[in-house]
């Protein structure tokens, strides 16, 4: 069984994204010039030596570093320690879903202070996170297409800060190498908004329509039904396209929990178990955003408060777990089955 890590609660003005793992502290700014070596197998998170799976995943982890003030760099580096562990707490509660579907990798990314890019407005944060994280994504992508991947069609997976940055792999470096974007099989943008605008800006991305198409994108933002519209701190204003992770629908048909097929959630003897008939799933249409109605609010801000009452960034994947791991084997079956 999976070790279970719970989330630590920390005011919300330390905090972008998911998974909040305490605070750290780099001794100087990262050099914004260069980028990380992937040839380096110490700056690989996940790095399998023997891929037997006929297609591979590349997975983003969301915000682990978190250092507690203005006052420290910009960005970390590779190989910050509170980085390096919460990316594999990270890795253990998200990247698994997607295991029986392929072979993980996974890099190492350097990622930005909260505290100096959450007060900034967004077109001030795109650029930041272009400057650093995205970066180290494309190139470790780049390096493992070059070196890893040996043809194989792949998933690429991401959840908040790390679907940030899949969206500059996306609008960037599909474009330009399309031959890779055709082995695409599909791209979880998770925890952060795909909008119109953007898909209308790069009209080669198609974004999900169903359970089974291949080549697109797949994204929602979890929040309670008790969240009103430019109060959510993941999503701010902006309108997301959504796709319903149980019934894969993109209208606001309920999937009540009862059709769910499972969550993956903390168990008695500290581990994650399957767990039925927890969480449902509506599409809200004006907000651009996934709604759940059947957990409690006071219970999940409990569990991962730091986001805000009725926010469930934390569990965008841990409650639609098992519909994300068939989902997954489902698209890639299409895709190989082409």
């Amino acid at each position: 069984m999976r070790k279970i890590y719970f989330l630590h609660t920390i005011g919300l003005l330390s905090v972008i994204l998911l998974f909040i793992i305490g605070n750290a502290a780099c001794k100087k700014d990262t050099d914004t010039s260069d980028v990380s070596d992937y040839a380096n197998s110490a700056h690989w998170l996940a790095l399998p030596t023997d891929p037997a799976k006929p297609v591979d995943i590349f997975y983003l982890y969301p915000t682990v570093w978190t250092p507690d003030s203005v006052t420290n760099p910009l960005y970390c580096e590779i190989d910050d320690a509170t980085m390096l562990a919460g990316s594999a707490k990270a890795f253990s509660n998200q990247a698994l879903a997607f295991e029986t579907a392929g072979n993980i990798y996974a890099p190492y990314y350097r990622q930005a202070n909260a505290y100096r890019t959450l007060v900034l407005p967004e077109d001030q944060r795109w650029d930041i996170l272009k400057q650093v994280p995205a970066k180290d994504a494309v190139a470790a992508f780049d390096y493992y297409i070059t070196h890893y991947n040996n043809g194989r069609p792949f998933i690429l997976a991401g959840h908040s800060q790390g679907a940030n940055v899949l969206l500059f792999l996306l609008s960037e470096y599909m474009v330009s190498h399309p031959e890779v974007y055709s082995r695409m099989i599909a791209a979880y943008v998770i925890g952060y908004p795909v909008t119109t605008e953007f898909m209308a800006a790069n009209k080669h991305l198609k974004f999900a329509e169903g359970p089974d198409d291949t080549g697109v994108i797949i994204s929602y933002n979890t929040q309670s039904p008790k969240v009103t519209q430019g109060t959510n701190i993941v999503v701010g204003n902006n309108i997301g396209l959504v796709i319903n992770p149980v019934n894969w629908k993109r209208d606001e048909t309920l999937a009540p929990a009862s059709e769910s097929l499972g969550s993956s959630w903390p168990g008695a003897d500290n581990s994650y178990v399957k767990v039925l008939n927890l969480a449902d799933a509506r599409i809200d249409l004006t907000q651009g955003v996934l709604i759940c109605s059947s957990v409690n609010d006071s219970a999940m801000f409990k569990l991962s408060g730091g986001m805000g009452l009725g926010i469930y960034h934390g569990f965008d994947i841990p409650f639609y777990y098992y519909n994300l791991r068939q989902n997954a084997e489902n698209r890639a079956g299409k895709f190989l089955g082409k």
